[in-house]
C-alpha cells in the first residue's frame, strides 16, 4: 500500500485542506515553496492512463477552487500544476501538484505555519 492510500485511510496524518467523497487535498510533506499542495483521488489509480475521466474532471474542478484559495491567502502571483507519470512518478498513485508561484520568492515557512494561514 502506497503512502497516499495510507493517508486516505487515516493511517498516516496529513495537513488536509479539503476532502470530499472523491478526493483528498493536503499540503506536501516536503514542500519546495509555501503552499505546495497535492490533490489525490481516494480510490487508487496508478497514473494519468489509469484514472477515469469523471475523476479527472473532479480533480481539475477541485484544483481551481484550491488554487484560488492558495493565491489569495498566500499572496501568490500564480499557480503551476504538475502531474508526473512513469519512472519519474515518485509515488505510484495519481496525484496533482499545485505549486504557488511568487515573483519575489518568500521565506519558506513551516508546513504548520502555512496550514495555519490557509485554514484561518
Amino acid at each position: 500500500m502506497d503512502i497516499f492510500c495510507k493517508i486516505v485511510n487515516g493511517e498516516v496524518p496529513s495537513y488536509t485542506l479539503y476532502e470530499d467523497d472523491i478526493v483528498k487535498v493536503f499540503l506536501d510533506a516536503n514542500p519546495d515553496m509555501n503552499g505546495h499542495t497535492l490533490i489525490i483521488p481516494k480510490k487508487h489509480y496508478l497514473n494519468l492512463y489509469d484514472i477515469d475521466n469523471d475523476t479527472l474532471i473532479h480533480i481539475m474542478k477541485t484544483a481551481r477552487k484550491i488554487g484560488r484559495m492558495l493565491e489569495e491567502k498566500l499572496s501568490a502571483d500564480g499557480l503551476t500544476l504538475v502531474q508526473n507519470n512513469g519512472e519519474i512518478q515518485e509515488v505510484k498513485h495519481y496525484h496533482l501538484h499545485l505549486r504557488p508561484q511568487y515573483k519575489n520568492k518568500p521565506k519558506l515557512l513551516s508546513i504548520e505555519e502555512v496550514y495555519e494561514i490557509l485554514t484561518k
